[in-house]
């Protein structure tokens, strides 16, 4: 690292989406980037907000692009609410709204999927999204049940550009419950100090590197770490004059970071 701010670096949480890759397409250097990691025993943990897939389809993603990467490396949103939910909720019903993956998953955790009297409406990206499971989130919430969002982001990376995430519709099960939902994934602090358990190090001495200013960056600020903004993804540099708080360092893509 060039930047003295960038010293005693203890281990590196890594956005997915719009940092290492973009859809399908990897970002140029990046492989490379992990790989200088690797070499100098740096730990590191890749975090995604996309709750559509399990962690499976993530490491054959990253192995296809040529990333030498485990399982263990991964962190996804669902994981982190599926921790959340046996630590803060264990036993109660889950209706979940998402896909068949992510339904899977969280099924497979041992948490019990009810959709007649849940106690609990668990929100996630959802590409199979239909009128049928938001009305039922809605009647849900309406009657009761704790409202749970893996993550807030409101566009997901493609390599053509972005597709409607899961924020539009909390902010409109919100609006219409008049109920706060309880969001896991980047932004909250959760994210962060469940990464660094991970890697097995002081929160303190992380750095988190990612491409979006109200999730990667807000994180780490809540979070009190240091931050690298990308603008290999949705953020420009521009976006850095309304932040409160600036990221340690603002680089064009991973490739440029341990050079």
């Amino acid at each position: 690292m060039k930047n003295n701010e960038m010293k005693d670096v203890s281990g590196f949480m890594i956005d997915m989406d719009g940092t290492v890759y973009k859809g399908n397409d990897v970002i140029k250097g990046a492989p490379e980037f992990i790989e200088r990691l690797k070499k100098s025993k740096t730990p590191f943990v890749f975090l995604t907000n996309n709750s559509s897939s399990y962690r499976e389809y993530y490491l054959n993603k990253l192995l296809r692009m040529g990333f030498d990467v485990t399982i263990d490396d991964i962190l996804t949103s669902t994981t982190a609410t599926i921790g959340y939910l046996m630590k803060h909720h264990s036993g109660k019903k889950v209706y979940p709204v998402g896909t068949p993956k992510f339904i899977e998953e969280i099924e497979n955790a041992g948490i019990p999927i009810n959709d007649k009297d849940p106690d609990i409406v668990l929100l996630a990206f959802d590409t199979t999204i239909t009128y049928e499971k938001i009305n039922n989130a809605y009647q849900f919430i309406k009657k009761g049940a704790i409202f749970i969002a893996t993550h807030p982001d409101d566009l997901c990376p493609t390599e053509n550009g972005y597709d409607v995430d899961i924020g539009p519709f909390i902010r409109l099960l919100e609006s219409m419950t008049g109920t706060e939902a309880i969001v896991i994934g980047k932004p909250n602090p959760l994210m962060a100090k469940t990464a660094a358990e991970k890697m097995n190090v002081p929160l303190k001495g992380t750095v988190m590197i990612g491409d979006r200013i109200y999730t990667d960056m807000k994180m780490a600020s809540d979070s009190g770490i240091r931050s690298i903004l990308v603008l290999s993804g949705e953020a420009k540099e521009d976006d850095v004059n309304g932040m409160k708080t600036r990221p340690t360092m603002i680089v064009n893509s991973v490739d440029e970071i341990l050079r």
